[in-house]
């Protein structure tokens, strides 16, 4: 586990606004409670919280991969209408202590989902 600092600085803050996530024109999560993590050079992510998922579009996925500064994510493919998005969400289930923020949270990569729209 390596922790967050100055050469590779992690942190996680509330969104404003409402955040969406569509496949086709289906809305496949939707929240006002959104976090923003943001590391190092990397773009910033929307992180929503599990409760405000469609889960009837979400298929568990055998893929794993490891963050050495968050931990074990687990991914979930999309399937909306017959249009499958393979492991195009991952969950940090266990986060280590200093993204704990992320627990029980959802993020989207932007190129296997159609949409996430931002809502003021």
């Amino acid at each position: 586990m390596k922790q967050p600092g100055p050469e590779h600085p992690i942190t996680i803050t509330p969104h404003a606004g409402r955040v969406r996530v569509r496949v086709g024109s289906v809305t496949v999560a939707e929240t006002s409670a959104a976090l923003v993590l943001t590391e190092a050079a990397y773009p910033p992510v929307f992180y929503i919280p599990r409760a405000d998922a469609r889960w009837n579009h979400f298929v568990p996925s055998s893929r794993r991969s490891h963050c050495p500064y968050k931990g074990d994510a687990g991914y979930f493919s999309l399937s909306v209408d017959g249009t499958e998005r393979l492991d195009a969400v991952w969950s940090y289930e266990t986060p280590y202590p200093a993204v704990a923020a992320i627990r029980d949270h959802l993020a989207f990569y932007p190129d296997r989902v159609d949409a996430i729209e931002v809502v003021p």
